[in-house]
């Protein structure tokens, strides 16, 4: 059934993937963003091409009145970078943007989706992390303007559920990469690429024994879609990443040996609050969902490459479209 589907920032890394895959399953899009870290160029080929495709500037800390059948709600920054740098701001979009969405699907009787995030573990004391463990997160250190704002936004999901019987569903988004990655955001797989492909140095911090999960945004996306439309009430947060485990470390050497660069690893001090490990248990997902990712790394890191590649050397606009490989 075609649906009118709502997709806050969704001119971002992950929403302008979103957009794509719905659009290419026959839904009209209407796109929300206040390009903060959004790119109109990320979802210009839609507004070339679908005619159901439609884009709004708009900030979610403010009311927004809309007709759609689906909320999928990805605004807020997701680097370090771009969400310390308004701390505040990202309250705002993680708190009262949840407020305002929440409000027009409670209005409209519509499912809503979260895009929570794995920070909400903090530095976890288990591993790997499951959706019951609560987390140990700093309230005053600088990653808590993203943590906390996530974590009070999945409190009032699950509230709307119980008090207004609201269907809702919160995905733990865990480190995502890809295509229409910004090259300066920051995360560490786009620092690492842009740092080899140039032969400069990378840099890693701390020994870089610290360990990180990464998953590919197709396997991302499809998860997201298949929590979205999974039938019944789900009660409870789903974990959605890569399970493979790596060190900093090992990646950097990974990304030396596939872009063949000269780089050398150079380190500097850890960053406060920076957590030493990080790997999702996806049994909720796989039981659930009946999902798990299915693109490896290397085949991932070689077309995240391929697309900074022809980036950098100006060969292509960064919203060239990209075949999936999540089939």
């Amino acid at each position: 059934m075609q649906k009118r589907i709502l997709v806050t920032g969704g001119a971002g890394f992950i929403g302008s993937h979103l957009c794509g895959r719905l659009l290419g399953e026959g839904h009209d899009v209407l796109c929300v963003d206040n390009f903060f870290t959004g790119s109109r160029r990320n979802v210009q080929p839609y507004m070339q091409s679908s005619p159901g495709f439609e884009l709004l500037r708009h900030d979610i800390t403010l009311p927004l009145h809309v007709e759609v059948d689906e909320i999928y709600n990805l605004a807020c920054p997701a680097s370090p970078i771009h969400y310390q740098h308004d701390p505040v701001q990202t309250i705002k979009t993680s708190v009262l943007g949840a407020i305002h969405m929440l409000g027009l699907a409670k209005r409209l009787r519509c499912r809503i989706l979260q895009s929570s995030t794995s920070e909400v573990y903090g530095d976890p004391e288990i591993h790997p992390q499951t959706e019951d463990y609560r987390g140990r997160v700093s309230v005053f250190g600088p990653r808590a303007c993203y943590d906390e704002g996530k974590r009070c936004a999945e409190t009032l999901f699950f509230d709307y559920r119980r008090q207004h019987h609201l269907a809702v569903r919160v995905a733990r988004i865990f480190n995502t990469y890809g295509p229409n990655m910004h090259p300066n955001d920051g995360r560490v797989v786009s620092n690492f690429i842009v740092q080899a492909l140039r032969n400069e140095p990378i840099t890693i911090y701390g020994e870089g024994e610290q360990t990180r999960s990464f998953c590919y945004v197709d396997d991302l996306v499809e998860g997201l879609m298949r929590l979205m439309n999974v039938p019944g009430d789900v009660p409870l947060p789903v974990n959605i990443g890569n399970p493979t485990e790596i060190t900093i470390g090992e990646l950097a050497r990974l990304v030396i040996d596939l872009t063949g660069s000269r780089s050398q690893i150079v380190r500097r001090p850890l960053p406060e609050d920076d957590p030493t490990r990080r790997r999702p248990d996806i049994e909720r997902a796989r039981e659930l969902l009946k999902w798990r990712p299915k693109v490896s790394l290397e085949d991932g890191l070689e077309h995240t490459i391929a697309y900074f590649d022809r980036l950098i050397a100006g060969q292509a606009d960064p919203v060239l479209p990209l075949p999936s490989l999540a089939t």
